[in-house]
C-alpha cells in the first residue's frame, strides 16, 4: 500500500480558480458569469462535471467551455429532479405493498423476529424504527403515542410511513421467503430481483438527495437484471448506468395503475429533456448508456 501524505493544496480564490480552469484549457467567455456561478457552485463540484469534458487528467478538449459544463450541470440537475419524482411513486407504492401484505398477518407482526430470515439482524433494525417512531413529528404518532401502550411499536400500516426508505429496504431482505413473493408478485418479478432494485434505488435515492450527479456515473450498486433479451445487450448495454436505471423505475410504475398518468407525463419530460438537452460531448449517449433509438425500447413505452 502507498504511504498516505499530507493534503497540501491550497485554499484558492474564485480568480484563482478561473485561472486553473483556463490553465486547464477550458474557454471562458463571460468571466463575470463564471466568477458567480463559482461562488454559488463549489469548485469541486464543478470539476466533476468538467470531467466528461477532459482529453486527459486537467487537459480540457479542444473547444470546451465554461458553458458547457454549467450546462451540463443544469441538464443533470434536471435529470435528477425527474428521477426523484419517480422516486416518490415507487416508493410510496412499495410502503403501501408491504404494510398491506403485513398488516394481514398482525398489526405488530414486524415486531415478532420468528417473521423474518434467521440470518436478519432483526434486534438491530427493530430499533432503528423504534428511533425513528421517537424522532417523528407526525401528529399521527404523537396521537397513538398518548393514547396506546404498544409505543415505540406501531401498527405496521404507521411503522411503513415512518420507516426510512433504507429500512423498508432491510426490512423486505429480511423477510421470509413466502412475504417476499406476495410483494414481488405486484410488479411481476421474481423476488431477488425486486430485492436487488430496492437496494439500487436506495443508492440512487440517497445520490439524489445529496445532490450528486447522475448523469455519467458508474454505479457503485448495481441492479440485478432479470433473464431475457430485452435486459440484454445491445437493447440494454449494460446495469452499470442511468438508462438501466430509467428502465427499472419505469417498470416498476409500470405495475402502478393509480399513476398512469403521472408515468405517461413522466416518459415524456424524460424524452425531452435528454432530446433536448444531452452535454455538449461526442459520447454523452454512451455514457449514459444510451443505445440508438433508446426511447423505442420494449421496456420504455
Amino acid at each position: 500500500m502507498t504511504p498516505r501524505i499530507p493534503y497540501a493544496k491550497p485554499w484558492l480564490s474564485i480568480d484563482d480558480q478561473l485561472g486553473k480552469l483556463k490553465g486547464y484549457g477550458l474557454a471562458i467567455d463571460d468571466e463575470a458569469s463564471a466568477r458567480q456561478f463559482l461562488q454559488h457552485i463549489n469548485y469541486y463540484r464543478f470539476s466533476g462535471y468538467g470531467l466528461a469534458f477532459e482529453r486527459s487528467r486537467h487537459y480540457f478538449r479542444t473547444g470546451a467551455t465554461f458553458e458547457h459544463i454549467r450546462e451540463t450541470y443544469e441538464f443533470d440537475r434536471s435529470l435528477r429532479d425527474l428521477v426523484t419524482e419517480s422516486l416518490e411513486i415507487i416508493e410510496l407504492d412499495l410502503r403501501t405493498a408491504v404494510a398491506h401484505s403485513f398488516g394481514r398477518n398482525a398489526p405488530f407482526s414486524y415486531a415478532d423476529p420468528s417473521r423474518f430470515h434467521h440470518s436478519f439482524r432483526h434486534q438491530d433494525w427493530l430499533r432503528k424504527l423504534h428511533e425513528e417512531a421517537g424522532r417523528s413529528s407526525e401528529l399521527f404518532v404523537a396521537h397513538y403515542k398518548e393514547t396506546y401502550r404498544e409505543f415505540p411499536n406501531l401498527p405496521i400500516w404507521m411503522a411503513t410511513e415512518i420507516m426510512s426508505f433504507g429500512g423498508l429496504s432491510k426490512m423486505y431482505h429480511g423477510m421470509l421467503r413466502g412475504d417476499q413473493k406476495t410483494i414481488a408478485a405486484r410488479y411481476h418479478l421474481q423476488p431477488d430481483t425486486l430485492g436487488s432494485w430496492l437496494h439500487h434505488l436506495v443508492y440512487i435515492r440517497n445520490l439524489c438527495a445529496h445532490h450528486s450527479r447522475l448523469w455519467d456515473r458508474v454505479w457503485a450498486i448495481k441492479p440485478i437484471l432479470p433473464a431475457g433479451r430485452i435486459w440484454m445487450a445491445p437493447l440494454l448495454p449494460s446495469n452499470s448506468r442511468l438508462f438501466a436505471t430509467l428502465l427499472i423505475q419505469n417498470a416498476l410504475m409500470c405495475q402502478c395503475p393509480a399513476e398512469q398518468l403521472f408515468l405517461a407525463d413522466w416518459r415524456e419530460r424524460v424524452e425531452c429533456l435528454i432530446t433536448q438537452s444531452l452535454p455538449s460531448v461526442p459520447n454523452a449517449a454512451l455514457l449514459m448508456d444510451l443505445p440508438e433509438n433508446w426511447n423505442d425500447h420494449p421496456l420504455w413505452g
